[in-house]
């Protein structure tokens, strides 16, 4: 049996993808900080591990227990929104510690481990290509991180036929949209419901994706169907990014 490591399992894309991947037939060790939230995956039958990425002690414990791991999946994630001259070094060093700092840890740590075949994801964003939500800054720089990371670590962990790939989602219909929408909208001086409208229409399809279609991305990701990818930032968006 396969087995798989998903990082931000609580909820939202992680919640969504450690149940793909169980569903697929991997042994799905899933963590996240909310031991609540763990709960039900573990009543499901996975492992679990409740684990604050942004303490390195949490992040050494992550890594030995997903020693040769065939899938990794990165999407822990935070995020402060703040209109972009309000923003601060502080506020910058919590969202780097989990979205920049515990990935390259994980990359580093686990990939190493892991046998030939393997493949890690790691959870960028639109936003790491697009600049409007600019309350997002913050956020959005360390997803251009995951980026550079994801294409550094595809070639060093090439020769040993381990594949690194980033997915960029848009508006996927999850906890971290909400509060995306609630407190940009507060910050503009427009109700959720405007926001919303507006932030739909600049998509091609016209929609939200919901987590389990991104999950479903995240797992051609891992799968033998992208055996021939490696170093991409592969667009998750509805046509909202095309390049």
């Amino acid at each position: 049996m396969k087995t798989a490591l998903v990082t931000g399992a609580a909820s939202g894309i992680g919640n969504a993808t450690a149940l793909r991947l169980q569903r697929e037939g991997y042994d799905v060790l899933a963590v996240d900080r909310d031991p609540a939230g763990l709960g039900p995956l573990e009543e499901s039958g996975m492992r679990v591990l409740a684990a604050d990425l942004s303490d390195d002690e949490a992040r050494a414990a992550v890594i030995e227990a997903g020693r040769g791991v065939d899938a990794l999946v990165n999407s822990a994630g935070i995020i402060r929104l703040k209109p972009i001259l309000e923003l601060t070094v502080s506020d910058l060093r919590d969202i780097y510690a989990v979205n920049v700092e515990a990935l390259w840890d994980l990359t580093s740590g686990i990939g190493r481990t892991m046998p030939s075949g393997s493949a890690i994801v790691n959870l960028s964003s639109s936003s790491a290509k697009l600049a409007s939500t600019t309350e997002a800054a913050a956020y959005a720089s360390s997803k251009a991180a995951v980026l550079s990371i994801t294409r550094s670590f595809a070639y060093a962990f090439g020769a040993s036929n381990v594949r690194v790939n980033a997915l960029c989602p848009g508006i996927i219909d999850t906890p971290m949209q909400d509060q995306v929408l609630a407190k940009a909208a507060a910050a503009r001086g427009l109700t959720v419901e405007q926001l919303s409208e507006e932030r739909t229409r600049s998509v091609p399809l016209r929609r939200a994706a919901s987590a389990d279609e991104c999950a479903g991305a995240i797992y051609f990701l891992v799968s033998d169907e992208s055996s021939y990818m490696t170093g991409q930032a592969i667009n998750f968006t509805g046509g909202l990014v095309m390049y």
